[in-house]
């Protein structure tokens, strides 16, 4: 069983699909987003807990698939996509070690 399926068994077993909208799946994934920052919430990043940044990825993550599934996105693919695009915007010459945004460098 694939982890999309794995999601969906879990979400439909508990009626929850009727809550799980594009709007309403993006304002949950942001919430978790939010839950993952809170981890570093007044610590250095070795402060944190690695187990709840684990908890809150995979939040995240589930979320994020879900989306995915309700536009019929593969999620492989339109990560491998999004890193080509940005493999033009930041040239290794012009962007390595440099935090600029593009339209900076």
């Amino acid at each position: 069983m694939s982890i999309i399926e794995k999601i969906l068994k879990f979400r439909n077993e508990r009626d929850w699909e009727q809550f799980h909208n594009p709007k309403d799946l993006a304002v949950a994934l942001n919430v978790e987003a939010g839950e993952l920052l809170e981890c570093y919430l007044w610590k250095s990043p070795r402060e944190a807990s690695k187990e709840k940044v684990k908890e809150e990825i995979a939040d995240v993550l589930i979320y994020a698939h879900l989306i995915c599934h309700e536009y019929g996105f593969e999620p492989e693919q339109i990560m491998e996509h999004k890193l080509a695009e940005n493999a033009k915007k930041y040239p290794v010459e012009k962007a390595r070690g440099n935090a600029k945004k593009y339209t900076e460098l």
